[in-house]
């Protein structure tokens, strides 16, 4: 069994961060690697990295805010980000494909949850597609329907988990 460890993000994680966002997400769904670096410089504290001993295999980013709003995809930039917002609105959770179904989502979830209490945040939002709801509500997240966004020209669901 490997070692496993959970930490903020450094900008020197992008290369592999990104890599792991390319190669997980289809197409249009992958953030670019300069939204992975705005991400990482403007609110390192809502990105964390899971890695073994020999690389990062999986990460979680978000922004905060006042005011959710999931089908803005200007949020994506994190125009409208405020560190100071109560609600955390999760852009990226993502497990490199050959570290999937091996129950590191949970341990990356589970320290993010966590770390945002830590923090006094009230609610974490997210999106995801149909066959991950019941991954989250594992979480205790709850499914508040389809969600106007049409991100990656795919279909999505919008989750929220009170803290």
């Amino acid at each position: 069994m490997s070692t496993l460890n959970i930490r903020p993000v450094q900008e020197r994680d992008l290369d592999r961060c990104f890599a792991i966002e390319t190669v997980s997400y289809s197409g249009d769904e992958a953030a670019s690697k300069e939204k992975i670096l705005k991400r990482i410089n403007t609110y390192p504290e809502g990105f964390t990295v899971l890695e073994n001993e020999r690389e990062i295999i999986g990460f979680i980013n978000a922004g905060a805010t006042h005011q959710v709003e999931l089908s803005d995809e200007e949020f994506k930039e994190l125009i409208g980000h405020d560190p100071a917002g109560t609600q955390i609105v999760i852009m990226s959770v993502v497990i490199h494909p050959d570290y999937q179904r091996q129950g590191m989502a949970a341990k990356l979830m589970d320290d993010f949850i966590a770390r945002m209490k830590a923090m006094g945040k009230t609610e974490i939002y997210l999106i995801c597609q149909t066959e991950l709801i019941l991954m989250y509500e594992k979480f205790g997240y709850q499914d508040l329907g389809p969600s106007n966004s049409d991100h990656g020209g795919l279909s999505w669901h919008e989750m929220s988990l009170h803290l």
